[in-house]
């Protein structure tokens, strides 16, 4: 990976890397809301973005942003119905979004109760390209997306293996998943590297040789997917605890306030 995306900011606790990472989305979004008038966010799965959410919906955070002007939408999501225990949507709503004033209409999750996941993802891509105003072969610009990273090295729902990982054309894809035996939902490399921001938040020990692997070994993205995220006009950010960065013979330290 090239050294121009290596801006990394190792932090000692999950604490710190969250309050860090609540910091550098409302700094996009309030410099999105100064350019264009509103933010485009994708959100992410799991269980750091989960404890950014839950930071970003009380005190002080919630009140340093206009949350009206925030239009919402998700990387990748389970096949499975928006009230279902495992659902990516599920779970923002109820770490962030039923706590903020974001109107309704500018809540875009996946339509992923479909029980077609291709359907699915076929309607999520003609969505995006709606609201984004966007025809084909122009691709939609996200303002921000946030990314976590499995210890596989799979990063929203590119999995190693599939065949998402080397998508040139579609915005979304619904690879079928052989580890879980489920397909998936997921942005696919041509939208999320077209993003004017993408952020990893990345957290633990059971993480630390996979992320060694992606920032200091050769590129094999079959392998380890992540390798694929770089955004081409953008900037690739990556917020790792000190667990996850344990492993790294490099790190660019540079601290947030």
């Amino acid at each position: 990976m090239p050294l121009s995306q290596r801006d990394i900011h190792v932090y000692p606790t999950t604490q710190a890397l969250l309050q860090a990472a609540a910091h550098h989305v409302l700094d996009h979004a309030q410099q999105a809301i100064a350019a264009r008038d509103s933010c485009t966010i994708a959100l992410a799965g799991g269980s750091t973005p989960k404890g950014l959410y839950a930071m970003l919906a009380v005190p002080p955070f919630r009140n340093q942003l206009d949350w009206r002007r925030i239009r919402v939408f998700w990387g990748d999501e389970r096949h499975v119905p928006p009230d279902h225990a495992d659902s990516n949507y599920r779970m923002a709503h109820e770490a962030l979004l039923r706590h903020l004033p974001i109107p309704t209409a500018q809540v875009h999750r996946v339509p992923s109760e479909l029980p077609d996941a291709q359907a699915a993802a076929d309607q999520y891509e003609a969505a995006l390209r709606e609201q984004f105003e966007v025809a084909e072969p122009d691709v939609p610009r996200f303002d921000l997306i946030l990314l976590g990273m499995g210890p596989d090295g799979h990063t929203a729902s590119l999995f190693p293996g599939t065949r998402s990982v080397h998508e040139t054309s579609r915005l979304v894809a619904a690879p079928w998943v052989e580890k879980l035996r489920a397909f998936r939902i997921t942005f696919t490399p041509v939208l999320l590297n077209h993003a004017r921001q993408v952020t990893f938040l990345i957290c633990g020990r059971a993480k630390a040789e996979t992320l060694h692997a992606v920032l200091e070994g050769p590129f094999q993205p079959d392998a380890l997917p992540v390798q694929v995220i770089g955004p081409q006009a953008g900037t690739l950010t990556w917020f790792v605890d000190q667990e996850a960065g344990g492993a790294l013979t490099f790190l660019q330290r540079r601290e947030i306030p």
